[in-house]
């Protein structure tokens, strides 16, 4: 699998059934040392329908992800 046909997948919580958008509005968080991902920065909206120019990211560890689906990526976490 390609990374840009990662970015058009939503991330979906399965703890909360929480969308948090595509893929391709967050950022990757990487170990300096080891180029490993260790989160995905997932961009936190709040319900706001325009852009304001901050904006507060969640951040979920690579590991929360339990499933790359054909549409989705099902993360499991607690935020």
């Amino acid at each position: 699998m390609r990374l840009s046909e990662l970015g058009e997948k939503e991330i979906v919580n399965v703890t909360n059934g929480c969308r948090y958008g595509d893929l391709i509005d967050a950022e990757l968080l990487f170990e300096e040392r080891t180029a490993k991902i260790r989160a995905i920065l997932v961009p936190e909206y709040k319900g706001r329908l325009f852009f304001t120019g901050n904006i507060n990211f969640i951040q979920m560890p690579w590991d929360s992800i339990k499933k790359i689906g054909e549409d989705i990526i099902i993360v499991e976490t607690d935020l």
